[in-house]
């Protein structure tokens, strides 16, 4: 049996050996020598990339190129030699981020962050309100109210009684989509009821603790019988703001963005500036004050 090239999706990397998911099937994989050299610190390829490989006659596989990416969750993770740059999720189309309706209490501003890193990374952003079954469907939906008229998608679940699972395997279906949210949200039970046969694979990459390259940390795509890839990133509630300026980040506040345009300073940062269009919204209760909080947080980096 001759070498095979193929090409396929890195859905797995442990211990220097990547699983990549092929039209053919899934191949084990070591990555060529050469793709190792590099003149940065940090992640050569990670789960999400897109490869060509070369199987070999053991039914092993060869890493031989790495496709430009479209797009990528990253986060600078400070080492004795350096800050290395980490890869958490390769060509995601969108982040759904899971938040409980109750125990735990839904952190907002935690949701705020990660729909600032959709915005600015050009991915889509669905919102789980997830433990419907505590509150009700009235109390959830007066929770999350400020997010549907924004254009974010919430969708309302419960992984005790099964409600707003299909929708939201409809949501994952066809997409590569990065899974976050605190701990206790429920992620887990979610996803064994989006994909049943999950719930040890899932429960092993959750009870991992997420600290960074240097940990045995499995990542992985799961793919979904609807088509798609969903990843468990833990590691996500802590990826910074790090490539962010602080003067655009009312660029990734849909409801900022038109109102910037009429403030009286270009430089307006909207704190205490006279002619602020986006103070006078807050004020008028066009904005939402919540929001606003949010906003001045992440510009003086208390988040």
């Amino acid at each position: 049996m001759s070498a095979e090239t193929l090409k396929g999706i890195v859905t797995r990397f442990q211990s220097g050996f990547y699983n990549v998911q092929t039209a053919g099937g899934m191949i084990v994989c070591k990555l060529r020598g050469r793709l190792k050299r590099r003149s940065f610190q940090g992640d050569v390829i990670s789960i999400g990339d897109n490869v060509a490989i070369t199987r070999l006659p053991d039914g092993s596989g060869v890493i031989e190129a790495i496709e430009p990416r479209a797009r990528e969750l990253a986060r600078l993770d400070p080492t004795p030699r350096g800050t290395y740059r980490q890869i958490l999720l390769a060509n995601p189309n969108q982040i759904v981020a899971v938040f409980a309706c109750a125990s735990p209490e839904p952190h907002l501003r935690m949701l705020d962050r990660f729909l600032v890193i959709a915005e600015k990374q050009g991915l889509g952003a669905v919102v789980v309100a997830n433990k419907l079954d505590l509150v009700g469907k009235r109390n959830a939906r007066r929770i999350f109210s400020i997010y549907p008229p924004l254009g974010y998608r919430v969708i309302y679940t419960s992984a005790v009684t099964g409600e707003g699972v299909d929708e939201l395997r409809e949501a994952l279906s066809g997409k590569v989509s990065a899974l976050t949210g605190p701990s206790g949200v429920g992620k887990s039970s979610l996803l064994n009821r989006v994909q049943p046969g999950l719930e040890l694979a899932v429960q092993e990459v959750s009870a991992r603790k997420d600290r960074g390259r240097h940990t045995t940390v499995v990542r992985e795509l799961f793919p979904l019988d609807g088509g798609g890839y969903v990843a468990d990133l833990p590691g996500l509630r802590k990826l910074s703001l790090w490539d962010t300026e602080p003067e655009e980040l009312d660029g990734y506040f849909p409801e900022l963005r038109e109102l910037v345009k009429h403030c009286q300073f270009n430089d307006c940062a909207h704190y205490e500036e006279p002619g602020c269009a986006v103070i006078k919204a807050v004020e008028a209760g066009k904005v939402s004050a919540e929001r606003y909080e949010s906003y001045l947080r992440m510009r003086v980096g208390d988040e």
